[in-house]
C-alpha cells in the first residue's frame, strides 16, 4: 500500500503546487475575479480523472471476459503506466525549476482571452496528472481485486499532498523541494520497475511471452511469501521470491540504468562568451564620439 500512497502523494502535489502558482499569481495580480475559473477547471480534470480510472477498471472487469484478453490488457496498462512514470520524473527535474515562470505566463495569455482561457489552462495542468495517477494506480494496484487497502491509501497519499500545498501557500511550512522530488522519484523508479515486472509476467500469462515457467531462481525458503516483510516488498516494488527470467531481466534493465540516469547530477551549460558590440569596440578603441560615430548612420 506503501507504492499507491507515494503514487498519490506524489502526482497530488505536482498537481497542488502547479494550482497553488496560478492562485498566488492571481491573488498577487488583483485578478481574484477569475479564481472561480480555475477552481472549475480544476473540478472538471478531478471528475474526468475518476472517470477515466472507473472506465479502466470496467473495460479490465466487465467488458473483457476471458482472462487471456484481462492478462493482456493489464500487461498493456502496465507498460503504459511506466512509460508515463518515467516521462514524469524526468519531465519534473528537468522543469522544477521554470515551471513557475511558464505557468505566469500562460496564465496571463489566458487572462487576456478570458473566462474559459483561464478555466482551460487550469483544466490541463491538472488533468495530466489525474490520468496519469489513475493509469498508474491501476497498474500498480493489480492482484489486490478486492481489498480497499490500495485506494485509500492512494486518497490518504492525495489528502497528504494537499494539505502539503496548503502549507506551502500560507508559508506555514518550507520544504526541500529539489530533494522531495528527488527522493520520491528514486521511489517511483523502484515502483515502476515493480510494474514492468507484473507487466511481463501478465504477457506471459496471455501466452505473448514465453518462459512463464522459466524461474530464474527460487528464495521462498528465504523470503516466505507470508511475512508482512515479503508482503512489503512485494506491494512496494513487486520483488517475489520465485520471479521468472523475463520478469528479473525486466525489473533489473528497468531499474538500474533509469535510476543511474535520474541520480546522475544535472550538467550545467556554460555560460555564453561575452560578445563585443560595435559600441563597445569603439569604446574600447577610441573616444566616446568615436563609438557613437561607428552606430550612427551616416548622412548623404
Amino acid at each position: 500500500m506503501f507504492a499507491t500512497y507515494l503514487i498519490g502523494l506524489r502526482e497530488g502535489l505536482e498537481a497542488t503546487l502547479v494550482v497553488s502558482i496560478l492562485v498566488a499569481f492571481l491573488v498577487k495580480s488583483q485578478r481574484r475575479d477569475r479564481l472561480p475559473q480555475v477552481w472549475a477547471g480544476v473540478g472538471l480534470a478531478v471528475v474526468l480523472s475518476v472517470l477515466f480510472g472507473w472506465l479502466i477498471e470496467y473495460t479490465s472487469t466487465s467488458l473483457l471476459s476471458r482472462s487471456e484478453d484481462r492478462e493482456l490488457f493489464e500487461a498493456i496498462t502496465s507498460v503504459a503506466a511506466v512509460v508515463f512514470v518515467t516521462w514524469m520524473i524526468f519531465w519534473m527535474r528537468r522543469a522544477a525549476r521554470t515551471i513557475a515562470g511558464e505557468l505566469r505566463g500562460k496564465l496571463t495569455d489566458a487572462l487576456a482571452v478570458g473566462s474559459f482561457a483561464v478555466a482551460g489552462m487550469a483544466f490541463l495542468a491538472v488533468i495530466r496528472e489525474g490520468l496519469e495517477t489513475a493509469l498508474i494506480f491501476y497498474s500498480a494496484a493489480q492482484g489486490a481485486a478486492g481489498d480497499s487497502g490500495p485506494l485509500l491509501a492512494l486518497v490518504g497519499g492525495i489528502v497528504t499532498a494537499v494539505v502539503l500545498g496548503v502549507l506551502l501557500y500560507a508559508s506555514a511550512l518550507r520544504i526541500n523541494l529539489g530533494k522531495f522530488f528527488t527522493w520520491t522519484g528514486a521511489l517511483l523508479i523502484l515502483v515502476a520497475a515493480g510494474i514492468l515486472k507484473y507487466g511481463v509476467h501478465d504477457f506471459q500469462e496471455a501466452g505473448v511471452l514465453p518462459g512463464l515457467n522459466d524461474l530464474a531462481f527460487d528464495i521462498t525458503g528465504v523470503l516466505d511469501p507470508t511475512t508482512w516483510y515479503a508482503a512489503l516488498l512485494a506491494g512496494m516494488f513487486n520483488v517475489t521470491p520465485a520471479p521468472t527470467v523475463l520478469e528479473t531481466i525486466a525489473w533489473i534493465g528497468y531499474a538500474v540504468p533509469v535510476l543511474l540516469l535520474f541520480l546522475r547530477p544535472a550538467r550545467r551549460k556554460p555560460a555564453p562568451a561575452p560578445t563585443t558590440t560595435v559600441t563597445e569596440r569603439g569604446a574600447a578603441t577610441g573616444t566616446e564620439a568615436e563609438a557613437e560615430a561607428a552606430t550612427t548612420p551616416q548622412r548623404a
